[in-house]
């Protein structure tokens, strides 16, 4: 049995955890604990107070008590927020504290998009210009091109809406499109989402998961959550 453990700042999306865990078959178990999320992090001067090590600690030792193997701190602004820097402070804290290995859901992006052999991406986010931008910033620190930027306030509720941020953030360019917002539920949504668009999709909760796994060094094999769960080696779900 492998535990994954996920800290997460809200409630807006967590029914993707439990979808994405049967998904992936069952030797492999979702642990998530809310953190103390505070004030709304969608404005830039909220962020750096949104991930910090006081906030996440306490829910680490939850993770910990429950036999996690590793743990992901599933928030994208939280984590890209802090810049490229600061996010790997913040991982190595929670890492310490946590008496695992630890990541973000920032990183995971990163890790992606290696780990899917692409340099060329575009990003759909929904949340604010400014902070869209500190996500395209962090993964240009990592040398990868970001050939478009789309911001849509207000949220995607539904699978049609989805597809239309995903579409509207598209560009021909694009080699992978990359949907940042944990408070997305886009789980049930991914193959869709590459079948229209001819291309590998990245959401938040999506990448969090494939992060921990990765962690934990496994290797699920579940094409129902994309271009990214069906890379070898594998272990079957």
């Amino acid at each position: 049995m492998t535990a994954l453990g996920f800290l997460c700042p809200s409630h807006s999306a967590e029914d993707d955890y439990p979808r994405i865990e049967q998904l992936l078959g069952s030797d492999v178990r979702v642990e998530l604990v809310h953190t103390d999320a505070g004030e709304d992090a969608r404005r830039t001067d909220a962020l750096s107070r949104l991930g910090t090590p006081e906030r996440l600690a306490a829910a680490a030792q939850e993770l910990r008590h429950a036999g996690a193997d590793a743990v992901v701190w599933a928030c994208a602004d939280g984590s890209f927020g802090y810049g490229w820097e600061g996010a790997h402070e913040q991982v190595r804290s929670l890492a310490r504290t946590a008496g695992m290995p630890a990541s973000s859901t920032a990183f995971a992006f990163v890790h992606a998009i290696r780990e899917l052999g692409v340099g060329r991406v575009a990003v759909g986010a929904a949340c604010p210009e400014d902070v869209t931008a500190l996500f395209a910033d962090f993964l240009r620190a990592d040398g990868i091109e970001v050939v478009g930027v789309h911001s849509a306030v207000g949220g995607a509720p539904d699978e049609a809406a989805v597809l239309s941020l995903a579409r509207s953030a598209d560009r021909p360019e694009a080699e992978a499109v990359l949907l940042p917002d944990t408070a997305l539920r886009t789980a049930a949504h991914v193959p869709a989402l590459e079948k229209e668009l001819g291309k590998p999709v990245l959401t938040a909760s999506q990448v969090t998961v494939w992060e921990a796994l990765r962690l934990a060094d496994r290797r699920v094999n579940a094409p129902e959550l994309g271009a990214l769960f069906t890379r070898e080696p594998v272990v079957q779900a």
